[in-house]
């Protein structure tokens, strides 16, 4: 199973990609934990992202792919993967396809988990974390105990989910459209319990 899994933040993907990498028996490939593993590893590319990094920019898309190539060529992933985070861009997203043909291991489905704007912020701006235990609660959904010591972090505060979920709209604009038209893409509503979108997801891959 080859899988790219969108999802915006609080849409349940991590979730959803954890389930399934146990599932399929495949890796979850993100390109920031590659980046960080690159970097461990002082390989040349991993050298090349770490300076870029530390000068404050952007790792550009040729870095990305040479790191996604060597991801996918490893023994584990030989079965297939499930990448999380990338492609972000209808550039990365041809050169993907490009790198996987060439590797004769095309992608098999693009899921888009879809929860809309109003939950999604519910979602995030909601969540609160136990200072002393690192739990994360939520106001609503997951209420926490009357002696938690709870922080409402940076990222849930509600400016910057409304910032996170305006750069992820206006990065999948695109890139949907882009999969649609390669007949990859498949659309999940992504409200109910974890199990029922896993069920969801699992059908929409046998169509």
């Amino acid at each position: 199973m080859r899988l790219i899994l969108l999802g915006a933040p609080a849409s349940g993907k991590g979730t959803q990609a954890a389930v399934l990498t146990e599932k399929f028996g495949v890796p979850k490939i993100s390109t920031g934990d590659m980046l960080r593993a690159a970097i461990t590893a002082g390989s040349e590319l991993g050298k090349q992202a770490s300076g870029l990094m530390n000068e404050g920019k952007l790792v550009p898309d040729t870095v990305v792919i040479g790191l996604v190539k060597e991801r996918v060529s490893q023994a584990d992933a030989k079965n297939g993967f499930i990448l999380d985070g990338f492609p972000r861009t209808v550039p990365q997203a041809d050169a993907l396809d490009a790198l996987l043909t060439g590797l004769g291991t095309p992608l098999d489905k693009v899921v888009q988990i879809d929860v809309s704007r109003d939950l999604l912020e519910e979602r995030a701006t909601l969540r609160r974390t136990d200072k002393r235990t690192g739990h994360i609660y939520h106001l609503k959904y997951s209420p926490p105990p009357s002696d938690a010591e709870l922080e409402h972090r940076a990222d849930d505060q509600p400016e910057t989910v409304k910032k996170r979920l305006d750069q992820y709209d206006a990065m999948t604009a695109a890139l949907l459209p882009h999969y649609e038209k390669l007949g990859l893409l498949r659309r999940v509503d992504g409200v109910g319990s974890p199990s029922e979108i896993t069920s969801r997801i699992l059908a929409a891959l046998d169509h």
